[in-house]
């Protein structure tokens, strides 16, 4: 017995109930808040703290993919577990992004858990917008399908060729026009996003930070969304598993932003990945489906194979850390404009 919902006559997605909506919506707001309270005093995250969090998150997203299995079946609960797979995987190149992020800014250890916070928060709203728009666009216009998944795998090719060069911040677009536009004090004020000084508004180095970190997820949901589009139609589905791979990344990123040096063939292994779902999602507009168990299969091994390669070669020769990208040197945002500070 399905408790969530049925599946549709093509079998590509599920009519979930608005109860089951609110009721899921209410959960992971529930699970924002019940963060910000617990992490309401700025501090440092430890990795032990981290890897615990990390294992929470991955729990209660295996959890809940065993209430869409109780709730929507079998293939639901395939459908889930691969798109959460796919986003988490690719989120570990944006992860590696903010390490370069927040360490070209100089943002204090305390506050970097506040800023991931908002920035996970609104990556949550951005990514909801495309999904429910690029579902509507497949299945308003499905010759996209075509286009999405000729996409992936020129994106396929772009990231297995991908030489781990070095990231430069200060030549992002954002960063310049938030330069030219807005006022920047040249020092943190606390958590705070926002401060007054000489009775004007002023932002912060941590707004232009978290700008930058919403920029960020915008580029790479480019790739993310329609990865997950070829697994699954059901908009309940593609939100739901992307929701639960975005709330662990801050816990993600506290345990892997000192190993970037060390996945030395990461690139190679989201390539394939890429290039599979692009495949899946051309044959599919053909006709020939590959099972949801086996694309699972697939993608997991693939990864899990990247990992162990990674770490392997990098054993076997130390060198190739030291080849890979370097953080730039911290650099404030220009301090040209800022007034000096209130001494209340």
């Amino acid at each position: 017995m399905r408790l969530l919902g049925q599946v549709d006559p093509s079998g590509e997605a599920f009519a979930v109930p608005a109860w089951a909506w609110a009721a899921f919506l209410a959960l992971v707001l529930g699970l924002i808040v019940f963060d910000l309270v617990l992490h309401r005093d700025d501090h440092e995250i430890s990795m032990k703290e981290a890897a615990w969090w990390s294992v929470f998150w991955i729990a209660l997203s295996l959890l809940f993919g065993g209430v869409v299995w109780v709730g929507l079946g079998n293939d639901a609960a395939a459908q889930y577990l691969t798109g959460y797979v796919i986003e988490k995987s690719l989120s570990v190149d944006n992860v590696f992004v903010w390490a370069v992020i927040l360490g070209y800014f100089a943002v204090p250890n305390k506050l970097q858990h506040r800023v991931l916070f908002w920035g996970i928060f609104g990556a949550l709203v951005l990514r909801a917008v495309f999904i429910f728009a690029g579902i509507a666009l497949l299945n308003r216009l499905e010759w996209l399908t075509l286009v999405f998944g000729a996409f992936l795998i020129f994106t396929a090719v772009r990231v297995f060729r991908h030489d781990n060069s070095e990231i430069h911040p200060e030549k992002n677009p954002v960063l310049r026009f938030i330069r030219r536009r807005v006022p920047v004090t040249d020092d943190y004020v606390g958590h705070d996003f926002f401060t007054k000084r000489d009775g004007k508004r002023w932002a912060t180095p941590l707004l232009v930070v978290l700008v930058m970190v919403e920029a960020t997820d915008v580029v790479f949901a480019v790739d993310s969304i329609p990865a997950i589009l070829a697994v699954s139609r059901s908009q309940f589905i593609v939100f739901s598993s992307n929701a639960f791979a975005i709330l662990g990344l801050r816990s993600l990123y506290f345990v892997l932003a000192g190993a970037r040096d060390k996945l030395v063939h990461l690139n190679k292994g989201l390539g394939i990945v890429l290039f599979f779902v692009g495949v899946k999602m051309v044959l599919a507009q053909w006709g020939i489906h590959i099972p949801t168990m086996l694309s699972l299969l697939v993608i997991t091994l693939v990864l899990a194979v990247t990992v162990i390669w990674s770490l392997l070669s990098v054993k076997r020769h130390p060198e190739m850390v030291t080849d890979t990208a370097e953080t730039p040197e911290p650099q404030p945002p220009e301090p040209s404009r800022t007034p000096p500070a209130d001494d209340d």
